[in-house]
């Protein structure tokens, strides 16, 4: 069982403790961390589950549309993501992507656009996904090339998108193209785009070290209806980055999750493995390794929930949102890497809890803002405020 004496800190509130403690005995009685060789078939089954257990109202925001709250709360989806990761990485995965993929519309939706998708995606009914990064466009947002077209009362769709996740099952994707307002950043809008919209198409399914449903699509002049756009013409940009805003802080709490349980396995494995007379733990090199491994936890713990709480008090979390990002998964890789060599060779067999675990955590350090951008980002925001103060009055 992870340590939970993280809920008393002063970032929470009852309902947090409460909401922590339920989704832990759900998780508890229904995740397992298996899963059959069909991961499409896994995933869709996780999102239908996670919604009849009333889990992904809390990832949508409007008590109207079906979320558990008017906004979504920062807190409440970083605990989510930290206690299903802890207990299995794919039920994270199919939790934080109906959040990503439907973030757009709950931010800056129509009325009818909410009423059409949010309810569904709350249920477990739809699978949303987020369509931003490209073949030739990754980190570099604002110099994507999918491009649409205004004909008449709709738009048309032309392009590629890759490392979409839920890419293949999802029934519907919010998709980022250039609609050419003004260069750059300035010139891109956001559409929603029907699984079944003509001229849209899976061009790959893409296999990656820890199995998630992941594609590459394909829009072949994929007629899109005007009343599909998302926002006003030329803010796609911001509405994608208002969008990572909220959901980014979220991965460094899954990194945690994958953190904890590594070390929780560690530990198992410490006190009860035989050796020379003892046991693993009772080696110094042991129990210097743990206590590295427990203070990584509490420092990303620390810099995870301090982002998520500035947020729900409504302060911009650029900088503190991309210190934790940096730290809880690059921290995880540690931890994690430090678990397997304590299990030996056990923990390099495959299925094994921390060799899940290493598969698991490696992609955290790249999507949402690769771990050289989270620095980037830091470093931008520090020298602002360097600048900002050396402004004569």
């Amino acid at each position: 069982m992870a340590d939970t004496q993280f809920l008393e800190w002063p970032f929470f509130e009852p309902r947090h403790i409460e909401f922590a403690a339920a989704l832990d005995e759900w998780a508890s009685r229904t995740l397992n961390g298996r899963h059959g060789t069909d991961v499409d078939t896994t995933c869709r089954a996780m999102v239908r589950d996670l919604g009849e257990s009333g889990w992904l109202a809390h990832a949508v925001g409007g008590t109207a549309w079906g979320g558990a709250a008017d906004v979504i709360d920062t807190r409440t989806i970083c605990l989510a993501r930290e206690t299903l990761a802890r207990h299995d990485g794919l039920a994270d995965f199919a939790f934080a992507m109906q959040g990503l993929g439907s973030g757009a519309i709950t931010l800056a939706g129509s009325d009818a656009q909410r009423a059409r998708y949010l309810p569904r995606v709350a249920s477990g009914e739809a699978i949303a996904a987020f369509a931003l990064s490209e073949p030739d466009s990754g980190s570099d947002v604002a110099s994507l090339q999918c491009a649409a077209v205004l004909d008449g009362d709709a738009y048309r769709l032309d392009g590629e998108k890759t490392w979409i996740s839920n890419g293949g099952i999802a029934d519907f994707y919010v998709v980022f193209a250039r609609t050419g307002e003004a260069p750059g950043a300035r010139g891109i809008s956001a559409f929603i785009v029907d699984a079944d919209s003509p001229g849209f198409s899976i061009a790959e399914r893409i296999d990656v070290i820890a199995p998630h449903p992941l594609a590459r699509l394909r829009f072949d002049w994929c007629r899109v209806p005007v009343t599909q756009r998302i926002g006003a013409a030329g803010e796609g940009f911001k509405i994608a980055m208002r969008t990572l805003d909220v959901f980014r802080t979220s991965v460094a709490a899954a990194a945690l999750g994958f953190a904890r349980r590594a070390l929780d396995e560690a530990l198992q494995r410490a006190t009860t493995r035989r050796m020379f007379g003892g046991v693993l733990s009772d080696m110094q090199l042991t129990q210097a390794t743990l206590a590295r491994m427990a203070t990584t936890v509490d420092s990303a713990a620390l810099l995870t929930y301090r982002a998520a709480w500035r947020r729900d008090q409504g302060h911009t979390v650029t900088r503190e949102a991309a210190m934790a990002k940096y730290v809880a998964t690059e921290g995880a890789q540690e931890v994690i890497d430090a678990a397997v060599q304590l299990w030996g060779g056990l923990g390099v067999v495959h299925d094994m809890p921390v060799e899940r675990l290493y598969r698991e955590i490696r992609a955290l350090r790249i999507y949402e803002g690769a771990s050289e951008v989270q620095q980037l980002i830091i470093a931008r925001e520090l020298l602002r405020d360097v600048s900002t103060a050396a402004r004569p009055a």
